[in-house]
């Protein structure tokens, strides 16, 4: 079989690695499939992980490295899954967690989205989420139907505490602090790409124009992306 195409997607909470990841599952024919939505699919799966997640997660807690390579790992070494893996909460989201998918396969490219702190604030103060599916939405640029309301389901939305304003800052300084152990990692291995900007437009074309360059020379029938 033909080397398939693999990715990872880093950035801090409102970077825009959701919208960066749909783009290049609709311009690239790659599935998109988030770290989010497996831990989704387990909890209410029940499975020994998921309810093992379920418990971090409900004490406002990170998910552990062990627990999510157990989730997150037999999917990505399932050859026919075009996957895109987002950041946050995403994988590989440690130093650890990067090493375990590098020894279970071998990426192509990592994308780093650098975006200004006042931006990514001013996004997040406007983020309000669907828990049970995971979809996101922004009162600015990508609001509900109904103000509040889930279009799909119309169940209601919420903020979540750690996008608040007098959280949010702690948090970012802690994604800093973890994710650049992970930057480090890729850059060494010399298939780290990063890109700054204050809008998702302006950095789509340069990350299309790149994925342009490294898809074709290796893209077969049964593609694969894999990006946190």
């Amino acid at each position: 079989m033909a080397k398939l195409f693999r990715a990872v997607i880093m950035g801090p909470p409102g970077s825009g690695k959701g919208t960066i990841s749909e783009r290049i599952a609709h311009s690239f024919g790659l599935k998109h499939l988030s770290s989010g939505d497996f831990v989704r699919e387990n909890i209410a799966a029940k499975t020994e992980a998921g309810v093992q997640a379920k418990t971090y997660i409900k004490k406002g807690l990170l998910v552990p490295d062990h627990v999510m390579t157990r989730l997150l790992l037999p999917r990505l070494g399932d050859d026919q899954i075009q996957l895109v893996v987002r950041w946050y909460v995403g994988f590989p989201r440690t130093l650890a967690q990067a090493e375990a998918l590098n020894s279970a396969c071998d990426l192509d490219v990592a994308i780093n989205l650098n975006i200004p702190l006042e931006t990514l604030k001013e996004r997040l103060r406007h983020r309000w989420i669907h828990p049970p599916s995971g979809r996101v939405y922004n009162m600015c640029f990508n609001p509900p139907r109904v103000q509040g309301i889930d279009d799909i389901t119309g169940e209601p939305l919420i903020q979540q505490e750690d996008d608040r304003p007098e959280a949010l800052v702690a948090r970012l300084r802690h994604y800093k602090d973890v994710a650049k152990p992970v930057i480090d990692f890729y850059k060494a291995k010399g298939i780290l790409y990063t890109f700054s900007d204050t809008e998702t437009d302006r950095i789509w074309p340069n990350i299309s124009a790149l994925l342009s360059t490294k898809i074709p020379a290796i893209q077969t029938d049964a593609r694969c992306a894999s990006t946190h």
